[in-house]
């Protein structure tokens, strides 16, 4: 299945400041700051932990090691809310401030190689982001890829050439991606392989650790993927695998500790209803044989050491909980020594050196932002970094519960639920239903999450259903979503509920529904489909007209429209018109009677700012009141803390205001 498009409303906070010469939508629409302000202060109760605890920035986060190990970097919170880039000398101990954050969120950042770090900024939330290296002492900072209106991507560092990386840009053609290498210093491109077929485009490049492009993946009729692989530099490509995009058949990454230079690990779906890995031999067309798979889950890959020639170190897949599987002697020893230190809390490796003698461990947990922690693998030593979150208490957060459920048509539904502790037989609470993004391939996860502690703490119990069509539970289960938004995936939700309110401490009438992007979508679509179902929703840079929706798309992702067609539903049918109207809530006003909550970034690149707009001038007109926040600083989903701040402060009071 094309990763891209599963995903293409999955909720992301990509919004940065940037100045705006024209303010995009209706802003006659907008709520004023006075009654935005009103609409918070109907939260009037006194708890112990503030939004501003759960939404502010950690003071350091996103911690690196060089590749040598000789510095830590890390991200630094000032006191206006801003991070910038910090890198410390783990012999001097020297600090120093290498990138500075202005008017436009660092969106990412990391080592290229020992001297010389890049990082990703955007304008205004519009997705097109931009490269930018610089050096260790904050010096020769460069934008690698100073194209307006050009969306670049990082495919891969390269090792082995330590002064390059291999990027992706729409360069030439805003519908299509094409790959270059890159040199981190002089910003100098050549293009490695052009992109030439606009109408069946290639979709994916498999680059080997030496920047050797040794396979791409080409989309054709819009709806099949074809694998093509060259066994050498100086030979054609050639047709290994074609598949529709309902399956899998991709390279995770070449298998170096064989003499045959075509074997490949690879994630697939063909001979197994949830993705497995296999070894194959892209030469001889063959499954040399299977390596790892879960009858339930969609497993998600492996990861090998560079430093061992590239033997295996362990398997991972994302069930109810994140599982690691040790595959090498090494690892199975770091692995238990983990397990030992962090007991029963989830633990992951969030960078390593080269020579692979210490790594950065993150730790959390339902009840645990997150901690990190230096690993000495040699001596087994840790030592903590930094708490991410030191003022919310571990024993104060609220139990997020694993739970799963029989649809009405039979399917076994996953998800969770995070439980008030207040929360009783004799103390029900009011529940807001919080469907994901997506739809398609996205899913939620057990951990930390800072919105359901939020809603825990102000007595709110939250349920996440991962719906038919959601990533990670296999093929049947994800096809079982197509063309079923604003239907079955409804139902699913409505399930969710039902069940809930059998644990004994749900209200049987005090439900929201708050969902971002798709989640919007659905949130609209329950307001329009089971009008009596909740007391009111919140809908966050959501979708409320499929057609219009459609119209809007970024020119990149025409080229996956007759999958979204076979998916979601196709604008040139009249039979799924029909259905289209029947789904978009814009156009069904008539049957949405609860309050509703509007939030948008007015630079989105997924759901256009009309999507909100028409929603909300609409209920008006019923005279409806409806509350409008729009953040012109931002795009899908809001990135800036203060904003965020704002939003949740908001939505509080609008929780208070109908669920209490």
């Amino acid at each position: 299945m094309n990763k891209f498009v599963l995903a293409i409303m999955a909720c992301a906070t990509v919004g940065i400041a940037g100045a705006q010469t024209a303010q995009p939508g209706n802003p006659a629409l907008v709520s004023s700051k006075e009654d935005l302000a009103k609409l918070a202060a109907a939260e009037k109760g006194t708890y112990k932990y503030s939004v501003e605890d759960y939404f502010k920035k950690p003071s350091q986060s996103s911690f690196q090691f060089s590749p040598n190990g000789q510095y830590l970097s890390y991200k630094e919170r000032d006191g206006n809310g801003k991070s910038h880039v910090f890198v410390k000398n783990t012999t001097t101990n020297e600090v120093k401030k290498i990138i500075e954050e202005k008017d436009q969120l660092i969106r990412g950042y990391g080592w290229a190689n020992n001297s010389r770090l890049i990082y990703m900024q955007d304008k205004g939330g519009d997705e097109n982001f931009h490269i930018w290296a610089t050096d260790l002492d904050g010096g020769n900072k460069k934008d690698l890829t100073p194209f307006d209106g050009v969306k670049a991507s990082i495919q891969m560092i390269l090792k082995e050439q330590p002064d390059y990386m291999i990027v992706q840009l729409n360069k030439d053609n805003p519908e299509i991606f094409e790959p270059y290498k890159i040199n981190i210093k002089t910003g100098d491109l050549v293009k490695l392989y052009e992109n030439k077929d606009i109408a069946n485009p290639i979709g994916g490049f498999d680059f080997d650790k030496d920047g050797r492009l040794r396979a791409y993946t080409q989309q054709q009729n819009g709806t099949e993927n074809v694998l093509y692989y060259r066994t050498a530099d100086d030979k054609p490509f050639e047709k290994v695998m074609q598949t529709t995009w309902k399956d899998d058949f991709g390279i995770i990454e070449f298998d170096y500790t064989t003499p045959n230079p075509h074997d490949a690990y690879v994630l697939t779906n063909l001979e197994n209803n949830t993705r497995e890995i296999i070894l194959y031999d892209l030469e001889k067309k063959k499954t040399i044989k299977k390596i790892y798979s879960n009858p339930t889950f969609d497993v998600g890959g492996l990861v090998t050491s560079r430093k061992r020639g590239y033997e295996v170190d362990y398997y991972f897949y994302t069930g109810q909980k994140e599982f690691t599987i040790p595959v090498s002697a090494k690892y199975k020893k770091v692995h238990a020594t983990m397990q030992k230190q962090f007991g029963d809390k989830e633990f992951s490796i969030a960078g390593i050196t080269d020579d692979e003698d210490k790594c950065l461990v993150y730790v959390t947990s339902d009840r645990l932002y997150g901690i990190y922690y230096i690993y000495d693998i040699n001596k087994g030593t840790f030592k903590e970094i930094l708490n991410m979150m030191p003022q919310l208490k571990e024993q104060d957060m609220a139990e997020m519960r694993p739970i799963s459920f029989k649809s009405r048509d039979g399917l076994t539904l996953y998800g969770y639920l995070t439980i008030p502790k207040e929360a009783s037989n004799s103390k029900k609470v009011p529940l807001i239903v919080n469907p994901h993004g997506g739809p398609y391939g996205p899913r939620d996860n057990w951990g930390f999450n800072p919105e359901t502690q939020l809603f825990a703490s102000r007595g709110y119990a939250t349920l996440q259903v991962d719906y038919r069509g959601s990533g990670g539970y296999g093929k049947a289960f994800s096809m079982a979503g197509n063309k079923q938004i604003g239907r079955n995936m409804l139902n699913d939700l409505e399930d969710g509920v039902a069940y809930a309110r059998t644990l004994g401490f749900i209200l049987p009438d005090k439900a929201a529904i708050y969902g971002g992007s798709y989640g919007g979508l659905a949130t609209l679509g329950s307001l329009v489909k089971t009008p009596d179902m909740y007391t009111c929703g919140v809908d966050y840079v959501g979708v409320s007209n499929l057609f219009t929706f459609f119209k809007s798309f970024p020119p990149y992702w025409k080229p996956y429209l007759a999958q979204v067609y076979e998916q979601w539903y196709d604008e040139n049918s009249p039979a799924d018109q029909e259905i289209m109207k029947a789904v978009s809530p814009a156009l069904n006003i008539d049957k949405m009677k609860k309050p509703l909550f509007v939030v948008q970034g007015a630079n989105d690149p997924r759901v256009n700012i009309n999507e909100s707009d028409q929603i909300v001038e609409s209920l008006r007109k019923k005279g409806m009141d409806t509350p409008y926040m729009v953040k012109y600083d931002e795009g899908h989903g809001f990135g800036r803390e203060e904003n965020r701040i704002e939003l949740y402060k908001c939505m509080m009071g609008f929780f208070a205001k109908h669920l209490k």
